[in-house]
């Protein structure tokens, strides 16, 4: 079968929210049509351009910042690096002005109002999420190409395949858990250590351990901005921030804390009463959430609407298991990563393929093998972790009110990363041998189930909570 090398860094991205497959996703699609221009050495000839949004994309592109990314990426701007609080007034000059200086140094008429089309009863073929540019140059020709945001910020092209035969050789190539077992019954190495030694196919093992510890700076960084940020939330629903507000009521401090360390030090401080830690950590999981519905800075794992999920999980880690280590840290995230790439590889990280399985249900799988691997789980206790936490997320569907990644989304985090807590003590005081049911059939059970679940259910709003709770939302 065609073997898919994915690397750790390919499942944890840096980007802004509020999703990784409407907003990350297109924004990449984007900067690749740039790159496509630029190689032609057409860029400077072109005269205008326009955006075609399909499906899901379309459907819910404006809660969803779709059109956001589009002009940022067309902009030239990297999803990384580009100051979360510039969205706004760059934006707005855009809007004032309908023109957009494409990549950074061709300037062109462009009215995001006519020029971004959302095709809401289109939906092209491979993928809901489908995006097309065209562009039209000074000669009279037109230049077009057409993208898939397949998930998780992911982004193939038309007649491209999302699992082509990797040129990338991996010391210990894994498909599925099968092979990641085997790999490690063979070599005797745990999860991470696997994963560790095939990440050395992409850069040297200082250099991952580098990026793994970014990784997590950005994501508790995230999590402390969300838990010091009140107000309401952008999009029109005016949900109330709550993780400051909790944050508040745990810590009763005369003032806020300004270090993450002392912060840290705090939240210990309070004990390990169930009640107490429960709250902390729904109060991560909300933060980091809250976050990503304000177009913050956050890292996708595996997507932007389930970004709470690991980060919620680790934290408690960190907080209430004395897990600061640097080498715990890394073990959690490593093999967190390689349980994503499973899922990918045998089902989807989409949202509109998927329904929410494919996004809470996935990070909570991989935080429960996270975490399960951190506390020194066996490797088949950690397999039986993501194969519980996603065992009861299967058939979660996608609906979110007004097309925002608010609301159900943000409290899901909170519920995936509690399951998570609880597979993975589960799976801690079992006997795996004894197990019914294995990662790889769950993974197969869960892609078979968002084949039969209903389109409405997948990212379009048409459905659930969707249709069934009552608005009055701003026109975009």
């Amino acid at each position: 079968m065609p073997f898919e090398a994915i690397s750790t860094f390919d499942i944890f991205k840096i980007g802004i929210g509020p999703s990784s497959s409407h907003t990350l996703g297109p924004w990449r699609a984007a900067l690749r049509f740039l790159d496509e221009l630029r190689a032609a050495d057409e860029l400077s000839s072109v005269t205008g351009v326009r955006v075609l949004l399909y499906g899901s994309l379309a459907k819910t592109g404006k809660g969803h910042g779709t059109d956001v990314a589009v002009q940022l990426g067309l902009s030239g701007e990297d999803p990384v690096q580009f100051p979360i609080d510039q969205i706004e007034p760059t934006l707005t000059t855009l809007a004032n002005t309908n023109r957009l200086l494409l990549g950074k140094t061709h300037k062109i008429e462009f009215d995001p109002r006519e020029d971004i089309e959302f095709l809401i009863t289109e939906v092209l073929p491979f993928h809901s999420n489908g995006i097309s540019f065209l562009a039209t140059l000074s000669s009279g020709a037109n230049r077009a190409a057409t993208f898939y945001s397949v998930g998780g910020g992911f982004v193939v092209k038309e007649a491209e395949s999302s699992a082509a035969t990797s040129t990338v050789e991996l010391p210990f190539p894994i498909n599925n858990a099968a092979d990641l077992q085997h790999w490690c019954i063979k070599t005797g190495l745990s999860i991470h250590e696997i994963v560790l030694e095939n990440e050395t196919a992409w850069r040297a093992e200082t250099l991952t351990r580098s990026k793994a510890m970014e990784i997590w700076t950005v994501m508790q960084d995230c999590i402390f901005r969300g838990c010091h940020t009140a107000g309401v939330l952008p999009g029109g629903l005016e949900v109330n921030r709550r993780a400051a507000d909790l944050n508040k009521k745990l810590l009763p401090a005369a003032t806020p804390y300004q270090n993450k360390n002392e912060w840290v030090k705090a939240i210990r401080s309070g004990g390990n009463d169930f009640n107490y830690i429960l709250d902390w950590v729904s109060c991560f999981a909300l933060a980091v959430n809250e976050e990503n519905a304000a177009f913050g800075r956050v890292v996708t794992a595996p997507t932007n609407g389930a970004a709470g999920v690991i980060p919620a999980v680790l934290q408690y880690f960190i907080c209430f298991c004395k897990g600061e280590q640097e080498e715990k840290i890394l073990s959690f995230l490593l093999t967190a990563a390689q349980i994503g790439s499973l899922f990918k590889k045998g089902a989807t990280l989409s949202a509109a393929m998927g329904g929410c399985q494919a996004e809470i249900g996935v990070s909570s799988a991989m935080a429960a093998a996270g975490l399960t691997e951190a506390l020194g789980g066996t490797q088949r206790q950690v397999l039986m972790a993501a194969e519980i936490a996603m065992e009861h997320h299967l058939g979660l569907t996608c609906d979110p009110i007004g097309g925002l990644v608010q609301v159900p989304c943000i409290e899901r985090n909170t519920m995936g990363a509690i399951k998570a807590i609880t597979a993975s003590q589960l799976a801690l005081q079992s006997a795996p041998d004894l197990a019914k049911v294995s990662l790889d059939a769950v993974i197969k059970t869960m892609w078979s189930t968002a084949q039969d679940m209903n389109h409405k259910y997948k990212e379009t709003a048409d459905g659930g909570l969707a249709i069934n709770v009552p608005l009055s939302l701003p026109e975009c």
